[in-house]
């Protein structure tokens, strides 16, 4: 195979339950020198008079050269074909939490931002799945009695953990570590049944880190408070804390609970909202079996935002497994009509985060879209990006 290219990038998209891969080779431009390419089944060669460049895939990951078919030449991508391909990768997920083997251990809860102890030592006798936010609605169709859990909140004893779609829910009550609630502005309240009203302060729930000043969580009556899945790292007590990029660790939590709620759900579509109820992102899922293999160059994206750092780290050949998604961003007031369709839409499930973390998905996937061959970056009138595992 021949083309004509100034430089060269390698795109490779394995579907695992296919296997199959799409192969995008080369960027190429006017002028540009001759680029002889050969695919061998761990391997991939490209030659131009200059020197030649062997790029050697994951050892998880086989093509089949002979199966090479719909060769074709996109301008501004390069060399697109298709093969069939096979990928086994045992990718180590970022836990968000595993119930078999953190129950009965002694856990720490860290800041996963600066690695802040917010609670140390607690051994978690219970680790249970919180059931879906409208279960209170269906009670009528469980119970042939009046419903016994009236005026009953699920909230954790003291060794319990109760998991939610995006966050996780503890009891604070014998805990060193106590959040201290800020307190809002005072608002308007009324007060009795003579009408008259008076200035009160209204406590902010949220719960903040005390050192780099992150928003953790939000406190949900006086001993229970709810911690945010991408803002908190539990370890085993006897490990010390894992540093890892920010970027990778909201992609894989984000990843992860789009992937369970789509197997546990049937659901698809999600709103990011902020604790304001603010609707920051539109996103689809529209596969989680994607492995992907790229070279990538230097982005302008990845200089002006140290959240995206990790991405100087990847080097060719690097093989990860990933969340293919359509997205539209909502901020601004843009895609008021496609956001009030999905708002109406029982099938959408709304995921709240941090407002700040959901600006910085929304980065994530800007820049996550922006490195994509120009042909993949949009589906009809939705952006495409991939969220790392």
């Amino acid at each position: 195979m021949a083309a004509t290219a100034a430089e060269t990038r390698v795109f490779l998209e394995v579907r695992r339950q296919l296997q199959s891969a799409l192969l995008i080779l080369g960027e190429p431009k006017e002028g540009g020198m001759p680029l002889d390419i050969s695919i061998m089944p761990s391997s991939l060669q490209v030659k131009t008079p200059e020197n030649c460049t062997e790029i050697q895939l994951p050892a998880e990951v086989r093509l089949v050269p002979s199966s090479c078919r719909g060769l074709q030449f996109v301008a501004g991508d390069g060399l697109h074909l298709r093969l069939q391909a096979q990928a086994e990768l045992g990718t180590k997920l970022i836990s968000m939490f595993n119930q078999r083997l953190q129950a009965q251990e002694c856990c720490t809860f860290y800041c996963q931002s600066c690695g802040e102890v917010i609670i140390k030592d607690r051994k978690l006798l219970r680790v249970l799945p919180l059931p879906s936010e409208n279960w209170g609605a269906l009670i009528g169709e469980w119970c042939c009695h009046p419903d016994p859990f009236a005026n009953k909140p699920l909230h954790p004893q003291e060794e319990d953990c109760f998991i939610g779609d995006s966050f996780f829910l503890v009891n604070l009550r014998t805990s060193l570590w106590q959040p201290r609630p800020e307190l809002s502005p005072v608002e308007m309240c009324c007060v009795s049944s003579d009408n008259h009203c008076k200035l009160e302060p209204k406590a902010n729930t949220k719960v903040i880190c005390k050192r780099c000043k992150v928003v953790l969580g939000e406190t949900v009556s006086s001993e229970t408070t709810k911690f945010y899945m991408t803002e908190i790292i539990i370890q085993s007590s006897e490990r010390s804390f894992p540093i890892m990029p920010r970027s990778q660790f909201v992609q894989s939590v984000i990843a992860q609970c789009l992937v369970q709620l789509s197997s546990a759900r049937s659901t698809f579509r999600f709103t990011i909202q902020g604790q304001d109820n603010k609707v920051y992102i539109l996103l689809w899922l529209l596969n989680s079996d994607s492995l992907l293999i790229e070279s990538l160059r230097n982005s302008k994206y990845i200089k002006a935002f140290p959240l995206l750092e990790d991405t100087l780290k990847a080097h060719s050949g690097s093989a990860w497994s990933a969340v293919k998604v359509l997205y539209q961003p909502c901020i601004k007031s843009r895609n008021e009509k496609l956001l009030s369709s999905w708002e109406s839409d029982i099938s959408v499930h709304p995921l709240t985060l941090p407002s700040a973390t959901c600006l910085e998905l929304l980065l994530i996937l800007l820049k996550s879209n922006a490195n994509l061959p120009l042909s993949l970056r949009h589906m009809n009138s939705f952006q495409v990006a991939f969220l790392k595992m």
